[in-house]
């Protein structure tokens, strides 16, 4: 006679694990995506984030509201709504600004000049949970990138730089209002 568990016993166990997976995900407990939003919760309202900034964009306004509202339609099962969300997101895009970082002095004239120039862009975003309103906020979220001073930052190598500080901002607005841990 073998010892340890059954073919049979194993198979039970394997399918109490799934539905018990299952259930949880359904239930709105936890899911694999790392998005935890009740289950009563069913439309989301991402409004257009207008660029108030002093410094504009011409186009990240529309670039911003579309990717945040993609976020939303692709990591989650809610319904995109145009006003009464279950969940509101708004806000205004307050800063877009290019400084000079990482100074370097040429040792021939003495002079300081920059070794980088810094792309910064900031959000300011009021979350509406209408459903719990325990879970509202006001936050700003700030995020940069650099690109090396002999490089000039326009055109291609700006809309790079926007993309990327767009998807840090995004990823960290979305962490805070469905998952958070």
């Amino acid at each position: 006679m073998r010892k340890g568990k059954s073919f049979t016993h194993r198979i039970y166990t394997m399918i109490a694990m799934a539905v018990f997976s299952l259930l949880m995900v359904s239930c709105g407990i936890y899911s694999f995506s790392g998005v935890s939003i009740s289950p009563s919760v069913k439309t989301i309202q991402v409004d257009v984030f207008p660029n108030n900034a002093p410094l504009v964009n011409p186009t990240l306004s529309s670039y911003f509201t579309n990717e945040l509202q993609d976020m939303y339609s692709s990591r989650t099962s809610l319904m995109m709504v145009k006003n009464n969300g279950d969940l509101v997101v708004e806000g205004e895009i307050t800063r877009y600004d290019q400084t000079s970082v990482a100074p370097v002095i040429d040792p021939t004239t003495g002079k300081a000049t920059a070794a980088k120039v810094r792309l910064t862009i900031g959000v300011k975003v009021r979350f509406y949970n209408n459903k719990d309103e325990e879970q509202n906020f006001e936050r700003t979220y700030t995020n940069f990138a650099d690109l090396d001073a002999n490089t000039t930052l326009s055109g291609g190598q700006e809309q790079g730089l926007v993309e990327e500080i767009v998807e840090l901002i995004i990823n960290q607005i979305f962490t805070d209002t469905v998952a958070q841990w």
